[in-house]
């Protein structure tokens, strides 16, 4: 039993020699091996470097911490811990001139989260709304015109949830609640594939429900907005 406790205390006095030995670096020295490796491309090591200084709570650094943490998970495409990130500093930084940066990006990370147009579209809708408020707060901001294809193309990804939901109840023979979706897009005003092919099966449908004099009207708005198009050639056999 002697010889067992003697064994443990020497155990315990190496791991205990070993701790002290061990080197604690500064909030400062942490701060420029993280931006030592941030230089390097090393993102991912240099974003855990980055969380320590922000734990550490030292004012003048808290705040570029948090940012460039946010920063490196953006740039290895970890956009939910960028989001994370970067909420945390507009709540805590709110007054700092980097705020426009981090609504910016966060908006770019909801839109890089959204599905395909087939799943549930929420943080579709979160990034235009994230956009739209990064474009009323900041006009001038150089930046608005990016914000604004981000919205021009997070809008055509639920015009295509709509139009997926207005197929499927085609495929189904739910006429009506096909011709709802459909109806939808095409009231949106666009000029694109989209709009195109909700003409082309609204006039179908209609046609296919004997009301032909609707069906002439979408018929014949297909043929103006898409002269030649192989819908409306598809279509000219059933009004000669």
């Amino acid at each position: 039993m002697q010889k067992i406790l003697t064994i443990l205390l020497v155990i315990l006095t190496v791991i205990t020699a070993c701790s002290s030995n061990k080197t604690v670096l500064t909030t400062e020295e942490k701060l420029a091996q993280a931006d030592q490796l941030y230089a390097k491309g090393k993102y991912s090591r240099a974003a855990e470097l980055y969380a320590q200084v922000y734990m550490d709570r030292i004012s003048t650094a808290s705040a570029y911490a948090l940012l460039r943490e946010a920063d490196c998970y953006f740039k290895i495409n970890r956009f939910a811990d960028a989001y994370s990130a970067y909420q945390e500093y507009i709540i805590n930084f709110p007054n700092y001139p980097e705020v426009s940066t981090a609504l910016f990006r966060s908006a770019v990370c909801l839109y890089e989260q959204s599905l395909g147009p087939q799943y549930d579209q929420t943080e579709t809708i979160m990034a235009i709304e994230a956009f739209e408020k990064f474009i009323s707060k900041y006009p001038n901001d150089p930046r608005c015109n990016e914000a604004l294809q981000y919205i021009q193309k997070a809008k055509y990804k639920l015009t295509e949830k709509k139009f997926h939901i207005g197929y499927t109840y085609y495929k189904m023979r739910d006429y009506s609640a096909a011709l709802m979706y459909f109806k939808e897009i095409i009231a949106e005003g666009n000029t694109n594939s989209l709009d195109r092919q909700s003409l082309y099966y609204t006039t179908l449908i209609l046609h296919k429900q004997k009301l032909d004099d609707q069906a002439l009207v979408y018929y014949n708005t297909l043929k103006a907005k898409y002269p030649g198009s192989k819908e409306s050639k598809k279509l000219e056999k059933y009004f000669k």
